[in-house]
């Protein structure tokens, strides 16, 4: 069943036209603008060819989900072969499915939101021109990750991401944005050796670099020796990606220097790359490697689980001096843990539970750096013993929508019944529950209860988070007041964000702390209302907290869409 009869020429076009458009709008981004669109405002006029490029990909990516038949999500639609390299049998090979089309979805609704946010809000840096490219060439890479089915344009395509990202945190981070950055580039560029180590051996040894031969074939042409190589190889570059533990500690650091925009692009976009590469390549092309290193997947899945909540109820204590947005980095850590560990069943239910957790993570996730981003613009800080002072930073008194908005997130990130992170943690669980024949169910149901009692520590602070930041007394004198411009636009800089903290919060400008009244700082007594949702912010942010709603009460949506694709992937390409 397709909504609207779309021809598979204009399938094609349109999945060609969302891969490329950003790469060319990029370019655009770059040249010169023409005298009728500079405007008054040339750097307004660039944000706003980032918002229109998107615009018009996530239109695309919509129509091709109207076109897409549904009755037949296993089936690669709109795909295009065409030869590239001859010598080496690479093609320009792309395709969709009820895998790659979701996560298609949320990278252009994503950038889409991103490009919106920062065209009232843009990021405190350089030009806005190669801002925008580079947002622009980050969305393209990763639409591509999602759409080719060559391997070594899937390697090419995963390794496109880098760069972008590398800039976005360099060049408009915070505080230790540089070391942050080279952090995030060294960590994915070591691991991504090693998987083109194993992409080529796959490669030479079946004959083809077509995923869809290759997941057709099922292991078939590769001995059990071969696959656990590449297994082996693969898996270390994916794993970095995801990111897995122990090879995650890049992320907090890449998260807490990231602009807004990019530390929803990166949770919510390119964390998904990974574990899309786990379903897509390991599972159906090396099942024997897979089943062999299935049982320490998900051990490591299952620590990463509890250290991320552990390390997430250590920043949120009092005292901590926890930075928020370095607590819901290491949340990804645990969420992602629970993807792997659906991966690491090789059952439909896991597997079906891991890719309904990968988009239910990029929503709320996603919503929540959003929400944690504009806390920063109006306090000047996201360091939550700061945020909660002596009474708390009573979100709830001082602005009731942003406070129930974060709320909101995060009880959907603890997975409450309803929303949609639910779904996939509980899939993931009853998937370790009975895993794949030939493991171990023992070992696989002792890591489904190390699992659930993850779920009990993400509650935990979560809810210790909003307690802290949402509620507390709200007082005209409150020692925690909001910034003023000077101070804000101090607050958006390296120096400001690495200067020593007052024991109330207030920076020192000679490095050392002054009282609130100090010179350059608004009384706390004549302080104002605090601002809550912007309509900027409340268009960039209601798709995302209604996405959330419907995936949670509405489930079969989504898992219509992956389920038939995943048994199909597991069995051998055989429906």
């Amino acid at each position: 069943m397709t909504v609207i009869d779309i021809s598979a020429s204009v399938m094609q076009f349109l999945l060609a036209f969302v891969v490329v458009a950003p790469l060319l709008g990029a370019v655009a981004a770059l040249l010169p603008a023409p005298p009728g669109l500079k405007g008054k405002n040339p750097d307004q006029a660039v944000l706003r060819h980032g918002v229109t490029v998107t615009g018009a990909v996530l239109i695309a990516t919509i129509v091709l989900a109207v076109g897409f038949d549904h009755d037949h999500p296993a089936t690669m639609q709109a795909t295009t072969d065409i030869s590239w390299i001859p010598a080496l049998d690479v093609r320009i090979q792309l395709g969709i499915d009820g895998i790659s089309l979701p996560l298609l979805l949320l990278t252009a609704l994503l950038t889409f939101l991103c490009a919106l946010y920062s065209y009232s809000k843009p990021p405190a840096g350089p030009s806005p021109k190669a801002f925008v490219a580079l947002v622009l060439v980050l969305e393209s890479g990763t639409l591509a990750t999602f759409a080719v089915l060559d391997l070594l344009l899937f390697f090419l395509a995963f390794e496109m991401v880098l760069i972008p990202m590398y800039f976005l945190i360099a060049r408009w981070g915070g505080g230790q944005r540089q070391a942050a950055a080279w952090k995030f580039i060294l960590y994915t560029l070591l691991g991504s050796v090693v998987m083109l180590l194993g992409i080529l051996l796959i490669g030479l040894k079946s004959g083809t670099f077509d995923m869809v031969a290759l997941a057709t074939d099922n292991g078939r042409g590769l001995t059990t020796s071969v696959q656990v190589i590449a297994v082996l190889a693969i898996g270390v570059g994916l794993a970095v990606k995801t990111p897995m533990w122990p090879l995650h500690s890049w992320l907090p650091d890449a998260h807490t220097a990231a602009p807004t925009v990019g530390s929803v692009l990166l949770a919510g976009v390119l964390l998904k790359m990974g574990t899309y590469g786990f379903v897509r390549i390991l599972l159906p092309i090396a099942p024997d490697g897979m089943r062999t290193f299935a049982p320490y997947l998900a051990a490591f899945a299952v620590v990463g689980i509890v250290y991320g909540s552990l390390a997430c109820l250590a920043l949120a204590r009092t005292g901590a001096k926890g930075d928020l947005k370095r607590l819901i980095a290491y949340s990804s850590v645990g969420h992602m843990g629970f993807v792997l560990l659906g991966i690491a069943t090789m059952t439909p239910t896991g597997v079906n539970g891991a890719l309904f957790a990968n988009i239910a993570h990029g929503l709320i996730t996603g919503l929540l750096f959003f929400l944690v981003g504009a806390i920063k613009d109006r306090y000047g800080t996201a360091d939550l013993d700061t945020l909660a002072g002596a009474t708390g930073a009573a979100l709830y008194g001082r602005a009731p929508r942003l406070g129930a908005l974060l709320a909101f997130a995060a009880i959907a990130s603890l997975g409450l019944p309803g929303l949609a992170g639910f779904w996939g943690e509980m899939l993931t669980l009853f998937g370790a529950y009975s895993p794949a024949e030939g493991l171990s169910r023992p070992a696989f149901r002792t890591f489904m209860a190390i699992g659930a009692f993850g779920t009990l520590l993400t509650a935990a602070y979560m809810l210790i988070v909003v307690r802290r930041v949402c509620m507390g007394e709200h007082t005209p004198h409150s020692r925690l007041s909001p910034p003023d411009d000077r101070a804000e636009q101090a607050a958006d800089t390296p120096q400001a964000e690495d200067a020593p903290q007052a024991a109330d919060g207030t920076k020192a400008a000679d490095g050392g702390p002054q009282p609130s009244g100090a010179a350059g700082t608004r009384p706390a007594a004549t302080t104002p209302q605090l601002a809550d949702i912007q309509t900027y912010e409340a268009a960039a942010w209601t798709p995302l907290a209604a996405l959330t709603v419907l995936a949670g009460l509405w489930p079969a949506v989504l898992l219509g869409l992956t389920d038939p694709a995943v048994q199909k992937l597991l069995a051998g390409g055989k429906s």
